[in-house]
């Protein structure tokens, strides 16, 4: 990665999220949902800017009264990409065709500064990559099973071939050893080729599997796996997600720091 590469970061919140409406706000371990993973973003040390964005002014509100960033965007965007590409583009001459964005999901309270960095890295190794995403392994055959999680395969490059809510790729009986990785929710783009994919309507596999990225494979590009450490990683979907965060998150290392 050049010098002068800059990188910058993006929170997309919606309150409107199908499964569970009023998501970004909802209390997890006394703090909401949206407080987690922006604060533990802010914790990477090589941003350039970091801000949420959101269409909702409830969102804006909060934002605006813990002293966060936040750009307003559009409310006909259902895809969190399509919003991150929007927020760049109001940022307007701040971000540069060749920089970096990245779409840090506010739906991820334990994500971790060394998780964004795992998908900057592929960026610093090799000047042809346009796009990263992180992959987490799955632990178990609930995750494993579970259309909530998005589910990836990728080739000996480690370029996604696609993502699916199916259990990919197939196996008879689950095992930790198979190398079953799921998507987690940090994705990263060179500004131009974000643009370019959010100039793209959607495409047949994402509306199927109702997952962005494969709005990418469908059109003949990729993204290049980053992978995360081996650490719990929960993602919240649904509102029985939350006690299974809070039953680990006081004993992340990132507790008490921020």
């Amino acid at each position: 990665m050049s010098e002068k590469t800059k990188i910058f970061g993006f929170v997309p919140a919606r309150m409107a999220a199908s499964r569970f409406p009023g998501k970004p706000l909802h209390p997890i371990a006394g703090r909401p949902l949206l407080e987690h993973c922006f604060l533990r973003a802010k914790l990477y040390d090589r941003w350039d800017g970091l801000w949420i964005c959101t269409c909702d002014d409830d969102i804006r509100a909060f934002a605006e009264e813990k002293g966060f960033p936040v750009i307003i965007t559009a409310d006909t965007h259902t895809r969190a990409l399509d919003r991150v590409a929007e927020a760049a583009e109001i940022c307007g001459g701040y971000v540069a065709d060749d920089d970096i964005v990245v779409c840090v999901q506010g739906d991820e309270p334990l994500l971790g500064p060394d998780m964004i960095e795992a998908v900057i890295k592929p960026f610093d190794d090799d000047p042809e990559v346009e796009g990263t995403l992180l992959s987490v392994a799955i632990p178990d055959a609930e995750t494993f099973l579970d259309p909530d999680i998005v589910k990836l395969v990728h080739d000996a490059k480690g370029n996604v071939l696609y993502t699916s809510r199916a259990p990919i790729p197939h196996a008879e009986k689950f095992s930790p050893d198979s190398g079953a990785l799921r998507v987690g929710g940090i994705f990263g783009f060179r500004f131009h080729f974000l643009k370019w994919f959010a100039a793209l309507p959607e495409s047949p596999l994402e509306t199927a599997e109702a997952c962005d990225s494969n709005r990418i494979y469908d059109n003949g590009r990729t993204q290049r796996i980053g992978q995360a450490p081996d650490r719990p990683y929960i993602s919240v979907d649904s509102p029985e997600d939350v006690a299974r965060v809070e039953a680990v998150i006081e004993d992340d290392a990132l507790w008490g720091k921020y």
